[in-house]
């Protein structure tokens, strides 16, 4: 089975991450782009209501090329950045 996947680029990952106002991110990638990603359409998922609290929402960092708060909670959907 690792043969099928050893070496298949998984595209760009996440190196940075800054919080903004208005619940949105900076992101910055492996590969030198950045990107501002709108964080609230997140909201309406039971999973992400907490992060309607900014001073959780600012705790964000990166993690294993996706993003990440405390408590498990992550996004990682690269096609959506």
């Amino acid at each position: 089975m690792d043969d099928i996947i050893s070496g298949a680029p998984l595209g760009p990952r996440v190196s940075k991450v800054k919080p903004m106002d208005d619940y949105k991110l900076l992101l910055v990638f492996n590969n030198g782009e950045s990107r501002i990603f709108d964080a609230k359409p997140l909201f309406s998922m039971h999973v992400f209501e907490v992060l309607k609290n900014k001073v959780f929402f600012d705790t964000v960092k990166v993690a294993h090329g996706s993003v990440q708060w405390p408590n498990d909670i992550d996004y990682c959907s690269l096609s959506c950045f």
